[in-house]
């Protein structure tokens, strides 16, 4: 039965997208001559993890014996992790999380939005961005971006693929691939392929995104030279039907069976985001290398002076397309064309950056007891931008005709100077600092000083964060020199908003609790506001200083094979009708877990999200902005999923019904003013390994 399972799996995944397989010939006479040659009759030497791991894909290689390959084969690694030493970590293969697949519904980063996955969005909670220099503040599909960040290194002692699909039929189908081996022990290469298709809940909500991209590690034979590379690309389009033409559909209209049949705002409108990025980031390690952990497979190398260089150019577009009267008044008005935009942003971005670092720690194998750690750093940014709107204009035969015209252009270029400073009292305490200021260029005076203190008690104790910053940002590129065929927002001088923050958070994994309070002062706020009884976004910034208390906790339960997973927020703030979020949010998941039939470990349980109701946010088509529009704010339900998830083998999937309590308190729910959000939905997720 098991087995017929497995091959029903391999077919579905087929069926949905093509899939990747690469496979090494490792039948060379020079190897196998060289292990007719071992005929060593002394005593083996006894082999550390990696030697391990090289002999059993030799013996996998010539057939001399069976292995079953695993994660313990392929270590994972990131850009940050790789920061200030060469570590690895094992792949995460378990099945904690694995139903919230969503970039929009993670339990602890919510986001709402304008319906399905694909589609704008904001976060719900507060969640400033600790960030200082150029921001073109257009934000709404960044979580459908693959970037930089987000891509993971790996140590591959046998070719690993992994292979994921998430769907819900028509309304949401999300493909992931991910292949990687190494071509010779110390280098590593591999790929990346994610797609999101949508026709979603109802008209004019269709998603088609493509991220696609390279990625290679290279570890000199001496461990002192590291090159990260990757070549990335994305594709993102989604449409905007500017809300429905009803207002009351889950009050006098359908049940939210028969959506589709709903009349839109808009039928010709979507959004178009482009993007190609090329990254190298290498660092040579000088003087003397420590080894902690040396001959495992995840040991890690400590440098004491080390330089790094990194070269990143990225090109981005941001695209706007009408194609048809505003019927219904979307759009607050028009400066060019009154039925169509070709509303287009390009920003071109060089980046170099020149690091040099030195550590200070004894020679004591565990390098816990004052240790010191100094980077220096200066990056250089170089931007061009051209935007461009459709407009008529005047031929060489005097003939008017429309055209996509150039509105405005420029250059501009950052200069930041970055120090961190990192000193370990011993494995028991820890002080950690972080200080970036732009020194020079068109975001001159942005700054962020980041200070952290770590301590840490024993495992019954716990351990303690505290944290406290201060930040200063220039306003976003859309509040001053956006140019568009709805929106002009052009010779606006705005303060920099400033943010200080300080915060305690308590994290003891023995107890699986952790608990985090912050405060956050914020001076110049900058938002978007519609003006007096109209529907036009206008970039504000705040006369007075905003303050936000964010208290949140997390606790995790068990009790016999029952587990009661639960995460809440606090937050009040004192100007409700600038800062809007909710002042409650609450995620838990009950769960049965069990081991089925000696091979299938399965949760069996449900989720429940929650938030206060709030004055819900507007949003503006055609400037991709979250804004405070009329002073609206719908009823809160709890949204509940069931779900059935386990692992078989080297697969873990999973059976969702989504929102399954649609009907019971509420016909459906909103998140944004006019854009209602998803219905009930059978869903289905699987994600399989290969090791080979």
């Amino acid at each position: 039965m098991l087995n017929k399972l497995k091959y029903f799996l391999i077919l579905l995944i087929c069926l949905q997208a093509a899939s990747v397989m690469a496979q090494v010939n490792p039948y060379s006479s020079q190897q196998q001559q060289g292990y007719m040659r071992d005929t060593v009759k002394t005593a083996p030497k006894k082999l550390t993890d990696e030697q391990m791991m090289d002999t059993l894909r030799k013996k996998e290689d010539h057939k001399k014996d069976t292995v079953v390959f695993n994660s313990k084969f392929v270590k994972v690694t990131s850009e940050r992790l790789l920061t200030d030493s060469t570590q690895v970590f094992a792949l995460d293969t378990g099945l904690v999380n694995f139903e919230n697949y969503n970039p929009l519904y993670q339990p602890r980063s919510p986001r709402i939005g304008l319906g399905i996955t694909g589609l704008p969005q904001r976060s719900l909670l507060y969640e400033p961005a600790k960030t200082v220099g150029f921001d073109v503040g257009q934000h709404a599909l960044d979580p459908y971006m693959l970037t930089t960040a987000d891509i993971q290194y790996y140590r591959a002692r046998v070719a690993y693929t992994n292979l994921s699909l998430y769907t819900g039929g028509s309304a949401e189908q999300i493909f992931k691939v991910v292949h990687s081996q190494n071509i010779k022990p110390n280098w590593n290469v591999g790929f990346v392929f994610n797609t999101i298709g949508s026709k979603g809940y109802y008209l004019r909500q269709g998603v088609s995104d493509i991220n696609t991209g390279v990625f290679s590690w290279y570890e000199s034979k001496n461990k002192r030279y590291n090159i990260l590379t990757n070549i990335l690309f994305n594709t993102l389009k989604a449409q905007e039907n500017g809300g429905l033409v009803n207002d009351n559909i889950f009050v006098t209209g359908t049940t939210g069976l028969t959506s589709s049949n709903d009349a839109v705002k808009l039928s010709g409108t979507s959004d178009a985001w482009t993007s190609m990025g090329v990254y190298v980031k290498q660092f040579y390690y000088l003087g003397r290398i420590d080894n902690m952990r040396k001959g495992s497979d995840t040991s890690k190398v400590l440098p004491t002076n080390r330089v790094s260089h990194t070269f990143y150019y990225n090109t981005r577009k941001y695209k706007f397309l009408q194609n048809d009267p505003d019927t219904y008044r979307v759009f607050p008005d028009y400066y060019f064309s009154s039925h169509n935009s070709r509303d287009s942003l390009t920003i071109q971005h060089l980046q170099n950056e020149f690091t040099y670092s030195f550590y200070l720690r004894g020679k004591s194998s565990s390098f816990v007891k004052n240790e010191l750690k100094v980077d220096l750093g200066l990056s250089y940014d170089f931007y061009h931008y051209n935007q461009s709107v459709l407009d008529s204009v005047i031929n060489n035969f005097g003939t008017k005709i429309t055209q996509a015209v150039t509105k405005s252009e420029g250059n501009f270029q950052n200069a930041t100077l970055k120090a961190k400073l990192g000193y370990r009292f011993s494995d028991k305490a820890g002080l950690d600092a972080d200080f970036q200021q732009v020194a020079e260029g068109y975001n001159f005076g942005d700054f962020l000083y980041d200070v952290k203190v770590n301590l840490a008690g024993s495992k019954r104790a716990g351990r303690i964060v505290l944290e406290a910053y201060s930040q200063s940002n220039k306003a976003p590129f859309v509040y001053t020199n956006w140019i568009s065929n709805h929106y002009i927002f052009t010779g606006n001088s705005f303060n920099n908003q400033k943010t200080t923050s300080l915060s305690f958070n308590y994290i003891n994994n023995q107890l699986r609790l952790d608990f985090k309070a912050e405060y956050f002062l914020i001076n110049d706020y900058l938002y978007f506001e519609a003006q007096p009884n109209g529907i036009d976004a206008t970039p504000k910034q705040a006369s007075t200083p905003i303050s936000l208390l964010k208290v949140s906790l997390g606790k995790n339960l068990t009790w016999h094979r029952w587990h009661f997973d639960n995460y809440v927020v606090y937050q009040k703030t004192d100007n409700t009708s600038i800062l809007r979020t909710p002042e409650v949010y609450t995620y838990s998941s009950l769960y049965y877990a069990k081991l089925l039939f000696n091979v299938l470990n399965s949760n069996i349980g449900f989720n429940v999200r929650y938030n206060t109701p709030y004055k819900a946010p507007s949003y503006a088509v055609g400037l991709g902005q979250f804004y405070n529009g009329p002073d609206v704010t719908f009823t809160s339900y709890p949204v509940m999923s069931v779900f059935a998830k386990g692992t078989l083998f080297r697969t873990n999937l999973f059976v969702q019904y989504d929102y399954a309590n649609q009907g019971l308190f509420s016909q459906g729910f909103y998140t944004v003013n006019r854009y209602p959000m998803f219905n009930h939905q059978l869903k289905f997720g699987v994600s399989w390994t290969f090791y080979n």
